[in-house]
């Protein structure tokens, strides 16, 4: 069972961009903890370390990795597991975290994160190559759920099955991203308010906020895109409301990763996240 000692406190906390070192160091609130993603301090020394040294020592530090391809069909690369494990062993962050998805084959590596089908041979692979993981690293990660736009005839559970199911046999803990529920939900027609319902919350860690884009497909039905580049909509905002009315309160990240605004604005999400936790707590 994963264990949430030690874990981020149950505040706000951004996506960080170097070009808001100064303004965070200055003048963070109402943010409260940090993320980064592993994939951009697994270099050896320069400015992105020698900043991220400089916050972790202020603020809580949770890595999210973003290459590992959890759901890939190889054993995960040992090289990319090496840097990992060095990047967690000096910074300690409170919390680290991977995507229920995959992202290479053979030696190709795809920029970016791949749905899986669920079923049993999909679930131990994926468990197995969390345990490589948490041996790794010394420590339990959480895995988070995808924005999905297709569904697989092969499948066999729900994605909530599933991800109670890897949680159960590996240990790890769960990062549940309320953008992704209602990006998936609309696209492949399911209520999002049903899969909270169903969400296996004791075991999250960690939940995600971002924005989305709209479109539509080649049928005129809408199509959402996680796309991380504007502010939270506000039916997500609804379904996070939902989630910590059952959940309680729980660490909160903004994400923002594309056309990223300046630090005002990061801010000001971070403290409407700030007032969904004071909301629930009160």
């Amino acid at each position: 069972m994963f264990d949430q000692t030690n874990a981020l406190p149950p505040l706000p906390g951004v996506g960080y961009k170097p070009q808001h070192f100064s303004d965070i160091l200055e003048n963070p609130a109402p943010v409260g903890w940090l993320e980064v993603h592993a994939e951009n301090y697994m270099g050896d020394g320069g400015r992105p370390l020698a900043q991220l040294r400089a916050l972790s020592e202020r603020f809580p530090i949770s890595v999210h990795g973003v290459g590992l391809s959890i759901g890939g069909e190889d054993r995960l690369d040992p090289d990319h597991l090496a840097r990992l494990k060095h990047l967690v062993s000096w910074l300690n962050p409170a919390s680290f975290s991977e995507h229920l998805a995959w992202s290479t084959h053979d030696s190709h590596f795809l920029n970016d994160l791949l749905p899986l089908p669920y079923t049993k041979e999909t679930l131990t692979r994926v468990a197995d190559h969390i345990d490589q993981l948490q041996n790794a690293i010394g420590r339990p990660m959480l895995l988070e759920n995808p924005s999905s736009y297709l569904a697989f005839e092969q499948s066999t559970m729900s994605e909530t099955d599933f991800l109670r199911d890897v949680a159960r046999l590996s240990g790890c803990g769960l990062l549940l991203d309320v953008n992704n529920v209602f990006v998936s939900a609309t696209n492949l027609g399911y209520s999002p308010q049903g899969y909270i319902e169903d969400y296996p919350l004791d075991l999250v860690g960690e939940i995600h906020l971002g924005g989305h884009d709209e479109d539509h497909d080649d049928h005129g039905a809408p199509l959402l895109i996680d796309s991380h580049g504007r502010e939270v909509a506000d039916p997500v905002w609804a379904l996070l409301d939902l989630t910590l009315e059952k959940s309680g309160p729980k660490p909160l990240l903004i994400e923002w990763d594309t056309d990223v605004p300046d630090w005002p604005v990061l801010a000001a999400e971070a403290g409407r996240a700030a007032s969904a936790l004071a909301q629930v707590s009160a």
